[in-house]
This record gives structure tokens, C-alpha cells and sequence, in this order.
């Protein structure tokens, strides 16, 4: 890897998609032998809660930013090559992606061990929220 800057290809909070064929091609590097690939679904139940029938994610203004911070944390681990990390806003139904993360390495162990951390690393230091909304029409906020 030549530096965490050029290794971090993408990090962006959108209001549609992420393509997740879209994010494979754009970590692919000739010194990559891996890529380990993270896409998170809209489920129908959270904590023990079936019903969820809807979600509707909101970011801080700064939460791309601290993605950015994340990602190149990631690209000092050894090994990584290319780094994209894209996240939803907005409503989404059951079935939709929600965030898809990439991480492309010499070799499968540093692929999958940098995938790993930058969606821990995203899922607790990024200020995204989601509201759930259940059949019935309760709703409930995750990540507050």
C-alpha cells in the first residue's frame, strides 16, 4: 500500500443505493489478493422484536467525516490496499441495503480482518440513527 489517503477510495453517506458491484470495482487494486466484502440488510426484527417494517436512517453532519477517520485507520492496518464504506440515509423497507464496506488486502486474513473492523469500528463511532417503525406503527430509535 502506498498511503492510507490513496487507499481510502470511498467513504460516503447516500441517499440511495450503495451498488454493491459498483463498490467491488472500486477496490480492486493489482496488489490485492482478497477482497472482503460487508453488506447490511434491513431485517424484520431487532433485539428479540420481530414486526419491523421499516427503517429510517439519519446521519450527523459530521458523520462522514468520522467514516473518513475510520477508514483511514483501517488503511494503516497491514497489508490493505483499497478501503469504500457507504452508508444509507433515509428510508428503507425490509430487504434494502443499508451499508456496504469493502476492504481489498494482499491476502484473505488482512482482507477479512480490516472488513471486520471498519464496520465494527462504523456501526459504534459513526453517528447514524435508525428509526424503526413496526407493524402496528410504534417505532423505536437505535443507536442514540
Amino acid at each position: 500500500m502506498s498511503g492510507e489517503q490513496q487507499a481510502v477510495v470511498r467513504v460516503e453517506i447516500v441517499d440511495s443505493g450503495p451498488s454493491v458491484d459498483e463498490v467491488l470495482a472500486q477496490v480492486q487494486h493489482p496488489a490485492a489478493g482478497a477482497v472482503a466484502l460487508f453488506v447490511g440488510t434491513v431485517r424484520d426484527h431487532d433485539g428479540g422484536r420481530e414486526g419491523v417494517v421499516r427503517l429510517d436512517y439519519s446521519a450527523h453532519p459530521e458523520a462522514e467525516a468520522q467514516l473518513m477517520e475510520v477508514a483511514q485507520e483501517v488503511a494503516r492496518m497491514p497489508g490493505v490496499e483499497r478501503i469504500v464504506a457507504v452508508h444509507r440515509r433515509g428510508e428503507l423497507a425490509v430487504g434494502d441495503t443499508a451499508v456496504v464496506c469493502a476492504v481489498s488486502a494482499a491476502h484473505r486474513a488482512e482482507a477479512f480482518e480490516g472488513c471486520r473492523t471498519l464496520i465494527e469500528e462504523l456501526k459504534s463511532r459513526v453517528p447514524i440513527w435508525k428509526k424503526q417503525l413496526f407493524e402496528g406503527g410504534s417505532t423505536e430509535w437505535v443507536g442514540l
